[in-house]
């Protein structure tokens, strides 16, 4: 072994932790001026990071410095208080604080025996997301990766409840002929689920939609496509669809479920629209959350911790343990929960650690303040749309993502869809904030996302600022 790859050398270990200090110190004071993303090309990127495989090591503090300096320019400000893609939160100090010390004391999140500490940790988190957001506290759940994976668990534990129904068991004896197994939800369902109904074996092609007028589903719609289907079902619905963030009527989707003849699940897509729940003003958009059969959601979206980290919650315990029931000599004689029981995966990274500092340093009122002055901010966004000349809000903004675009009036919609795409290029270029597309009802339209709990009403103009400046130099 060389010198900066021995186990023993404590000193070189503590010069690399104080590097990588200084460069994330450094990064974060850097955020409320940094340009948020720099968009280098992929040909630029590879120029500054492809090399060989190095024949012999070197210092690791010194491998950590050239990293970033290779790096910089494709590193996207996304912790900082003007970037509004996708749906994408901060890191809180406290979240940020404990994600560095689960790296450093590397416990793996998968067997109560490998770290009892991770484990209840993960319990506790777990208890006290429920209370945040007023959901039944018998309820079973785990940490994720995020929501994508925490909509496979759900979906899981709906497919093995399907089985059932269906007279067999999908865990233990696969779906290899047998009946299948149909999944409705709207037009609006998120691209993850889909994904996740390839990955179960469900098929992409057993989804049946509903319309969705103006983002939330039609129920009566929904009513008329289950009494089409004979036997048990999936329902998907969503608490707050991805461009404008509607939500489906929950409540009205579990009286279907409960009414269809064959029996129903009922899985909510909750991935920022659960977090509606941490405040008094807006738990109303989730009413009848705590009558669904499973629920997702993300943890790195509004609870502001570092990816990657989201969760689930399951009604039934037994289904989802049946669900993933697997063991060996190597893992049996546990004290404790193993959260293996109720996930994928059998090693874990300990995120419960970011969760439970986070939880425990904003507290339920840091949290409703959190979503209250992101909706607030979106909604200032929103009506500066609506009263500005040449851009159209293209939905209502409910919540915390607003839907919109650039029109130019000598413009048919082709070259409008163009001026868009442009728009969300030059933004994005520009610097001082940072936008995503999307199509909304034919239209290619720009979306921006309010969820970073450092965001002020100054970053919310200078995102103005910087639409406004960009309609300008694209209609010259």
């Amino acid at each position: 072994m060389t010198a900066a790859i021995e186990p023993t050398a404590v000193t070189a270990t503590d010069r690399a932790l104080r590097r990588a200090h200084q460069l994330a110190s450094d990064f974060l004071a850097s955020l409320p001026e940094r340009p948020v993303s720099f968009l280098p090309s992929p040909e630029e990127m590879a120029a500054a990071l492809d090399e060989a495989l190095p024949e012999a090591g070197s210092d690791p503090a010194a491998v950590v410095d050239e990293w970033f300096a290779r790096a910089e320019r494709g590193i996207t400000a996304s912790p900082g208080p003007r970037f509004f893609g996708f749906v994408t939160g901060g890191v809180t100090p406290a979240a940020l604080a404990g994600d560095w010390l689960a790296s450093a004391i590397d416990q793996n999140a998968g067997l109560w025996a490998s770290s009892p500490a991770a484990a209840q940790t993960e319990l506790v988190v777990l208890r006290w997301l429920k209370e945040l957001f007023g959901l039944p506290a018998d309820w079973a759940g785990a940490l994720t990766s995020g929501a994508t994976m925490a909509n496979l668990i759900g979906l899981i534990a709906a497919r093995q409840w399907a089985g059932r129904q269906l007279g067999f068991d999908a865990a233990g004896d696969g779906l290899a002929g047998r009946p299948p197994i149909v999944v409705a939800s709207s037009t609006e369902i998120h691209l993850s689920a889909v994904k996740c109904l390839a990955t179960l074996g469900l098929g992409r092609n057993q989804l049946r939609k509903a319309a969705a007028a103006g983002g939330s589903v039609d129920v009566a719609a929904m009513a008329a496509l289950l009494r089409g289907i004979d036997g048990p079902v999936i329902i998907v619905g969503n608490a707050a669809e991805v461009n404008s963030g509607h939500f489906d009527d929950i409540a009205a989707l579990a009286d279907l479920r409960d009414a269809h003849p064959a029996g129903a699940w009922l899985h909510v897509d909750g991935a920022f629209g659960l977090f509606a729940g941490a405040s008094p003003r807006f738990a109303h958009f989730n009413r009848g959350i705590e009558r669904a059969d499973s629920v997702a959601s993300d943890a790195h979206k509004w609870l502001n911790v570092p990816y990657d980290s989201g969760f689930a919650f399951v009604r039934d315990a037994a289904i989802l343990r049946e669900a993933f029931a697997a063991g060996g000599a190597y893992v049996a004689g546990g004290a404790g929960w193993d959260p293996f029981t109720h996930v994928p995966e059998m090693s874990r990274r300990f995120r419960g650690l970011a969760a439970w500092c986070a939880l425990k340093a904003f507290g339920r009122d840091g949290y409703r303040a959190v979503v209250e002055r992101c909706v607030d901010n979106a909604a200032a966004f929103a009506r500066w749309i609506e009263a500005t000349p040449g851009v159209e809000l293209m939905n209502a903004a409910p919540l915390n993502i607003v839907c919109f675009r650039l029109l130019d009036g000598g413009r048919d919609d082709q070259a409008t869809d163009e001026l868009n795409r442009r728009a969300v290029d030059a933004i994005q270029r520009d610097g001082r904030a940072f936008v995503t597309g999307t199509v909304w009802n034919g239209h290619t339209a720009i979306r921006a996302a309010f969820d970073n709990w450092q965001t002020t009403p100054d970053d919310v103009a200078m995102l103005q600022a910087a639409v406004a400046d960009v309609a300008r130099s694209l209609s010259t």
